[in-house]
């Protein structure tokens, strides 16, 4: 049977019965896969894949699809993947699917939105866990993590803390050949790549009553170290180092958030954010072929400050508005040296810092125009102004302006269809604005960067079946104005990151979630999602039309799970498909693929509060592969100089967890 035959002729059920546009999914509809964490129930959500965040400007704009009791939290730099899996599954009271919009429902510029709504009441609760990965040249990743949250009184008090090792499953060991123009070697050598690095997070958030509502402080620590060492031996090269980079993070974040009930259809919600970031970097690169002997030096200090105020009035049970404002206050202090044998090069926008004050301000309303029918608009206007000192002195302003409309029609329980038109405005990147090494390759920074902007138009349709099964097809379009790529810099020495024109991006995704007890395993789920993209812009430096530096034409995952409670065992098979993705230099073409990730596990509960979980992490020693074409000079005009693949095996390693749950 096809799958459009098997989609709509299998009756559908929903999890349980919900206002228009929220399916509701109690605790028990998860119990079969037993999972621990609020993060592993919302990856079992039919026909739901979670968001963690996109790169639009703008802290609304940028939010994840999920939201905890209603509210997003107020952090940036705890990201939300991380946020969820410290909410123990046995909190969970259920979690609501908003799709298309509900009336008092900020959807996040989504269309699509999940709310983890917690148990009430009393309590105390903690985890202890540890873990190690063994990997498979010896090396080990030792890991713990503690937990613990009290609930009382009407007050909350958090606190997290996370010490681990990892390793970089990029890189590996294996050959490197380099070819001619005309595909005759001109050396073979033997390539010994590693990384590592280790982690700290600490984690405090402390809530109660205040002012006639309810204030929620929050806090975040956050400590990453990095190394990587590139060593190779053989034909045209000397023995030796190659490159070795050596990367240091310190960063600091503290949000507050306060909310209170103007009436009884009235609600003001106001947040603050600042956030420090200091890194380190130091690279040194060795190819005496070349004849280069490079170290380059980075330290950079940044920091952002957001405050938002929004008013939610709920004029009746099908129509609700909201307004509001935001500001922010970014910066970058950045310094870099490089020198070649001791002796300094000069780069651009190698010393620079870059700030940059904007407002927005943005009004929304959304309308059940029936039980089958829900229409959002809204439309947001931001102004900002960016300076830039040091080795590149500009000062501009820019002005958006940003309307979206959502319309969602739900013909019977079972099927849905969504609408989307939206003008996003991409967040720049101040790394961006500063020199760096790419995979090797000496960039420069690019201060006068602008934001890319997209006029977007998305149509989605789902289709409910069985029970808690559910098929997704979504397809999109976007005509983008100033794509940021890349491009040579004023000197024609160096490459660097540019707005390049106009371009477009098609894409098409494909969600399934197929419930397995109907064809004959009880308890299990098959999840799967892909997406097809095609972008094109033209190439600034041979005028040709080619897809956007960074893009992959396919990313696809599948995933399979079976809960044994009678075993008390959860088993499956993670599956994160094979990708591919080119950078255009002006004088380089880079391609890096990379062969599928499967992870197959196991988890076991000896006791309600106890599990032990196992995976064998990269089942199939996937590798991965690159490709260089290296021109001398700007592609358009030069001859191309040479040709580089290099093949990096990564084998199996083992992961194994033990974590312990305190209270209830």
């Amino acid at each position: 049977m096809g799958l459009g035959v098997l989609l709509f002729t299998l009756a559908a059920a929903s999890p349980q019965a919900a206002p228009a546009g929220v399916a509701y999914y109690p605790a028990t509809f998860f119990s079969a896969s037993q999972p621990n964490t609020a993060m592993e129930m919302i990856n079992l959500l039919p026909g739901f894949t979670f968001n963690a965040g996109s790169g639009v400007r703008g802290f609304e704009g940028a939010a994840g699809n999920v939201l905890v009791d209603g509210e997003r939290p107020a952090t940036k730099s705890d990201d939300l993947e991380s946020i969820l899996r410290r909410i123990p599954a046995s909190q969970v009271d259920h979690i609501e699917v908003i799709r298309g919009g509900a009336a008092g429902v900020d959807m996040q510029g989504k269309t699509v939105l999940a709310n983890i709504v917690r148990k009430k009441g009393d309590s105390v609760t903690g985890l202890a866990a540890v873990a190690n990965i063994f990997v498979y040249d010896g090396r080990q990743n030792p890991a713990v993590r503690f937990e613990g949250t009290r609930t009382g009184n009407g007050r909350k008090l958090e606190g997290s803390f996370v010490a681990a090792g990892y390793y970089d499953d990029g890189s590996g060991d294996g050959p490197r050949i380099r070819y001619d123009a005309n595909g005759n070697p001109l050396g073979r050598w033997k390539a010994y790549t590693e990384g590592d690095g280790t982690q700290a997070v600490a984690t405090a958030a402390y809530e109660r009553p205040a002012f006639g509502g309810k204030i929620r402080f929050n806090g975040r620590l956050f400590y990453d170290r990095f190394w990587y060492d590139e060593n190779a031996r053989g034909q045209a090269i000397a023995d030796g180092l190659t490159e070795r980079d050596d990367q240091e993070q310190h960063q600091g974040e503290a949000g507050v958030t306060w909310n209170r009930d103007l009436g009884p259809r009235t609600k003001l919600e106001m947040l603050g954010i600042q956030q420090l970031k200091h890194t380190d970097l130091f690279i040194k690169l060795q190819e005496p072929p070349e004849d280069l002997d490079g170290v380059l030096t980075s330290k950079r200090m940044n920091g952002e400050s957001i405050g938002r105020a929004v008013l939610t009035f709920r004029k009746s049970d099908t129509l609700t508005f909201e307004t509001g404002g935001e500001t922010a206050w970014n910066w970058l202090n950045s310094k870099t040296a490089f020198a070649d044998g001791g002796q300094p090069v000069a780069l651009p926008a190698a010393n620079v810092e870059v700030k940059e004050l904007r407002g927005e301000a943005f009004t929304k309303a959304t309308w059940i125009a029936n039980p089958k029918l829900t229409v959002e608009g809204g439309l947001r206007g931001e102004a900002s102004r960016i300076s830039s000192s040091g080795d590149v002195t500009l000062e501009k302003t820019l002005y958006f302006v940003k309307p979206r409309a959502l319309l969602t029609w739900s013909p019977d329980p079972n099927d849905q269809i969504r609408v989307r038109l939206e003008r996003e405005v991409g967040q720049l990147n101040f790394d961006d604005f500063v020199a760096a090494v790419n995979a090797g390759a000496l960039s420069t920074g690019n201060p006068d960067l602008e934001p890319e902007e997209a006029y977007v138009a998305e149509a989605a349709y789902e289709r409910r079946f069985w029970s808690g099964g559910s098929a997704v097809l979504t397809v999109r379009h976007f005509e983008i104005e100033n794509v940021i790529d890349r491009a040579p810099d004023p000197s024609g020495e160096f490459d660097a990151p540019a707005n390049i024109g106009d371009g477009t991006r098609d894409e098409v995704a494909l969600q399934l979630t197929i419930p397995m007890d109907k064809l004959g395993l009880k308890g299990a789920t098959l999840r799967g999602q892909s997406t097809w993209r095609r972008s094109e812009v033209t190439d600034p430096t041979t005028g040709e039309q080619r897809e956007i530096s960074g893009e992959r034409p396919v990313d696809w995952e599948a995933h399979f799970t079976q809960g044994l409670p009678r075993h008390k065992l959860t088993w499956g098979v993670d599956v994160y498909g094979a990708w591919r993705q080119s950078y255009y230099r002006f004088d380089v073409v880079q391609t890096t693929k990379m062969r599928s990730f499967v992870v197959p596990y196991v988890e076991w509960r000896p006791r309600p509060d106890m599990s032990v979980r196992t995976e064998i992490q990269n089942l199939t020693s996937r590798d991965m592969a690159r490709f260089l074409d290296v021109y001398d000079g700007p592609r358009s005009t030069a001859p191309l100089d040479f040709h580089e693949a290099q093949a990096l095996d990564n084998k199996t390693s083992l992961y194994i967890r033990v974590r312990k749950t305190f209270g209830g």
